[in-house]
C-alpha cells in the first residue's frame, strides 16, 4: 500500500481545504518545495499535487511553483499532479517538465473524448479522478453533482486506457471521519485498473482497514489534512503499510 502525500496548491501556498471548499483553506507551508523534500525524508515514494487555483480556473495557475516542486524532488519519486488540465499540450508541458502522471478530473467527465486522446497521446501516464457523493461524480471542484454513476464511468474510461483512477468520497474529504471502505472496494472490484484511495484518512487504523482490502485493487492512499495536522504520522503510517503488506500471504 502506497501512502502518498498531498501538496494542494493554492496562490503558491501549500493548503487543505475542507470538502473541496477554496473559501475554507488552511495554509500549512509558504514553501511547498521544502514540503515536498519533507515528505521525501519522511519515505513518501510519490507525491500527489494538485493545483486548486488551476481546478477552479481550467487553466494552469501554480504551474511555476509545481516546476520548482518536481526540481527540487529530481527523479528520486515519481509525481502525480492534477488541476486544470484540460488541453493536450499542457499535459504534455507538464510530462517534460519532469511530472509523471497528469490527473485529469473534470474535464474526463464534461469531454470524454479528450480523455481518450490523452490516453493515446500518453499511454501509461494518464489517472482519472472520480469524486463522488453516494455513488454519483461531481465535477467542477466538486460544486456540481452529475447523474453518472461512478462505477459505471470508471469502467468505460478503463476501456480508454487510463493507468489508475483515484476515487475520493467527497463527503469525508478533508474532515478527518475515516476513509469510505465499502465503496473503495466496490469500485476497485468492478474494475481492471488500479485504485488510488482519496478522502477522510484519519489515523492507523484507516491504514489497518485500507491494507485489509487492498488484494481487492487498491494501491495506493492519498493522505492529506491528517498528515499536516498530526492525526496520522507519516512515516509511521508507510512503515505500518509496509508490515502489514510483508505479513500478508501470498
Amino acid at each position: 500500500m502506497l501512502l502518498i502525500p498531498a501538496i494542494d496548491l493554492k496562490d503558491g501556498h501549500c493548503v487543505r481545504l475542507k470538502q473541496g471548499d477554496m473559501s475554507d483553506a488552511t495554509v500549512f507551508s509558504e514553501d511547498p518545495e521544502a514540503m515536498a523534500r519533507h515528505w521525501l525524508d519522511q519515505g513518501a515514494r510519490r507525491l500527489h499535487l494538485v493545483d486548486l487555483n488551476g481546478a477552479v480556473a481550467g487553466k494552469p495557475k501554480n504551474e511555476a511553483v509545481i516546476k520548482r516542486i518536481v526540481a527540487a524532488v529530481g527523479e528520486d519519486v515519481p509525481i502525480q499532479l492534477g488541476g486544470g488540465l484540460r488541453d493536450l499540450d499542457t499535459i504534455e508541458r507538464y510530462l517534460d517538465d519532469g511530472v509523471s502522471y497528469v490527473i485529469i478530473g473534470t474535464a474526463a467527465v464534461k469531454n470524454p473524448g479528450f480523455l481518450h486522446d490523452a490516453c493515446v497521446a500518453f499511454p501509461g501516464h494518464i489517472i482519472v479522478a472520480l469524486d463522488a457523493r453516494d455513488g454519483k461524480v461531481a465535477t467542477d471542484g466538486w460544486s456540481k453533482m452529475t447523474g453518472h454513476d461512478v462505477v459505471d464511468l470508471a469502467k468505460k474510461f478503463e476501456d480508454y486506457g487510463v493507468e489508475a483512477v483515484v476515487y475520493t468520497d467527497i463527503g469525508r474529504d478533508g474532515m478527518l471521519n475515516g476513509v469510505n471502505i465499502e465503496a473503495t472496494v466496490k469500485l476497485a472490484q468492478a474494475l481492471r485498473m488500479p485504485v488510488i484511495a482519496s478522502g477522510g484518512i484519519t489515523d492507523l487504523a484507516d491504514i489497518d482497514r485500507l491494507c485489509a482490502v487492498e488484494d481487492e485493487g487498491i494501491i495506493g492512499a492519498i493522505t492529506g489534512r491528517a498528515i499536516y495536522e498530526g492525526t496520522l504520522d507519516f512515516q509511521a503510517a508507510q512503515a505500518r503499510a509496509d508490515e502489514l503488506n510483508a505479513d500478508a500471504p501470498d
